[in-house]
C-alpha cells in the first residue's frame, strides 16, 4: 500500500470519527449501484470530506471483489486477450519481489514504489499497455499515452502475446527501474 494511502487510513478515525473498518460496516448496511452514490451518502449523511469518502468507498469495493474476480470481469467477452495478460504478469513478476499487482475495475496497475505500468483491455482484440517512462521518444510502436492521459507517458497496443518481445520487455524493465 502506498504511504499516502496508509497515512489517510491511519488519520481516518481522527478526521472522520470512525476507522476504515467501522465505515465498511456502515456501508454494508446500504447498497449503492454507483461509486458516486456512496461518496455522496458519506458526505451528506456523515459529513465526511470528499477525499475520505472517495477512499472509503474505493477500499470497500476492493474488499467486495477479489482480485481474480476483478481481472475476470475485465476480460469478460474479451477472453482472447487473457493469454496476453498472463504473459505480461508472468514477466513483471520476474522484475523483483517489490512488484505489486493491483487489479482495479477496468485495469491492472503494476506498482513498485509507484505505478510504472498499466494493463487495460481496451477493445475485444487489444490490450493497451501504459508506461511511465522518462526520456523515451514517441515512436510508431511506443506511442504517446493516448487515453491514459497523465497517468502514463507512453502506450503500446498489444493484440498477440508474440508482441511481448525483447523490446517490450526492455521498456517494461526500464519503467520498473525508474519507479524507485
Amino acid at each position: 500500500m502506498d504511504k499516502a494511502l496508509q497515512t489517510m487510513i491511519d488519520n481516518m478515525p481522527e478526521k472522520t470519527g470512525k476507522s476504515l473498518d467501522e465505515w465498511k460496516k456502515i456501508l454494508k448496511e446500504n447498497s449503492f449501484t454507483k461509486h458516486s452514490e456512496g461518496v455522496n451518502y458519506l458526505k451528506s449523511k456523515h459529513g465526511v470530506t470528499h477525499g475520505f469518502a472517495n477512499t472509503i468507498i474505493s477500499l470497500s469495493k476492493e474488499d467486495n471483489a477479489s482480485k481474480d474476480d476483478l481481472v475476470k470481469s475485465q476480460y469478460n467477452g474479451k477472453e482472447v486477450l487473457i493469454p496476453i495478460y498472463y504473459k505480461l504478469i508472468e514477466y513483471v513478476q520476474t522484475l523483483g519481489s517489490d512488484v505489486k499487482i493491483s487489479p482495479k475495475k477496468g485495469s491492472v496497475s503494476i506498482i513498485r514504489k509507484r505505478q510504472f505500468l498499466l494493463i487495460k483491455p481496451a477493445t475485444k482484440t487489444r490490450i493497451d499497455l501504459g508506461f511511465k517512462l522518462k526520456d523515451q521518444p514517441i515512436t510508431e510502436r511506443l506511442e504517446n499515452s493516448g487515453p491514459f492521459g497523465t497517468m502514463c507517458t507512453h502506450r503500446v497496443r498489444l493484440s498477440d502475446k508474440l508482441e511481448i518481445d525483447n523490446q517490450l520487455k526492455q521498456w517494461i524493465s526500464e519503467a520498473y527501474e525508474q519507479s524507485i
